[in-house]
């Protein structure tokens, strides 16, 4: 005779349902993330060796038209990608990657490829101690958010008085290490909103489409710990 369904066996059953639907919605989320990483450094390794295309881009006022650019789409992104089509979806994660490929070429040019690797694994060590976190963790991380972001502007504005007005290495230095543990706890705070975003109930459109916004909010994370790492190692070398 089969087992009668109790109320503890619905819940059960429902509870490793969701927990397997949850399973599937942030493995598609960090595989789309991880795609978008590769992607980038293809398109890094490409104009950085190609330098007739590197100085059209950096040596000219091109790269404040992709800079101001890629501002912009990661300020419209998520209304973008949860209000549109999914096709539109994939255009903007893959535009914004494109154009962060193309802030980040110079960099990539005036270093070896020993300190890009190093830079790149210490960023992934980084990266997944913190999203394991945000995803582990049973504290609610939210309201981190507010301060986070705020200190992200905060260090940001003075990243760009610095390196315009100040030139101080030791504040650049400073403020880079300060840029690499805010956004380390933004890596947990943005794991956990993705993982928090998914609901059983969305039909595919709308769980397709929290996954391209999540795998963005990650990606853009583990690309700004990239850049003040490898920045970071680019003034302690004394350049």
């Amino acid at each position: 005779m089969p087992e009668p369904q109790t109320r503890s066996n619905v819940w059960q059953s429902t509870a490793a349902s969701v927990d397997a639907g949850l399973r599937a919605y942030m493995l598609s989320v960090y595989n789309l993330m991880a795609l978008a990483v590769g992607f980038t450094g293809v398109v890094c390794y490409y104009v950085a060796s190609n330098e007739a295309l590197l100085f059209a881009v950096a040596g000219s006022p091109m790269i404040w038209v992709v800079f101001i650019g890629t501002l912009g789409l990661g300020w419209m992104a998520p209304k973008l990608i949860l209000t549109k089509s999914l096709s539109t979806a994939h255009l903007v994660f893959w535009s914004y990657a494109a154009m962060l490929a193309l802030l980040i070429s110079p960099m990539i040019y005036v270093n070896t490829q020993a300190d890009v690797a190093r830079a790149f694994f210490i960023t992934s060590g980084i990266f997944a101690s913190l999203s394991f976190y945000g995803y582990t963790t049973k504290r609610d991380l939210a309201p981190w958010g507010k301060f986070l972001f705020m200190a992200v502007i905060g260090l940001f504005l003075v990243l760009i008085v610095n390196a315009f007005f100040i030139k101080s290495t030791p504040l650049d230095l400073l403020l880079s290490v300060g840029m690499v543990l805010v956004m380390s706890a933004m890596t947990a705070y943005k794991t956990q909103m993705v993982k928090d975003s998914y609901d059983p109930s969305d039909n595919p459109k709308a769980a397709r489409a929290k996954a391209i916004l999540g795998a963005l909010l990650l990606y853009s994370a583990f690309v700004t710990i990239f850049i003040y790492v490898l920045r970071i190692m680019m003034i302690l070398r004394g350049e």
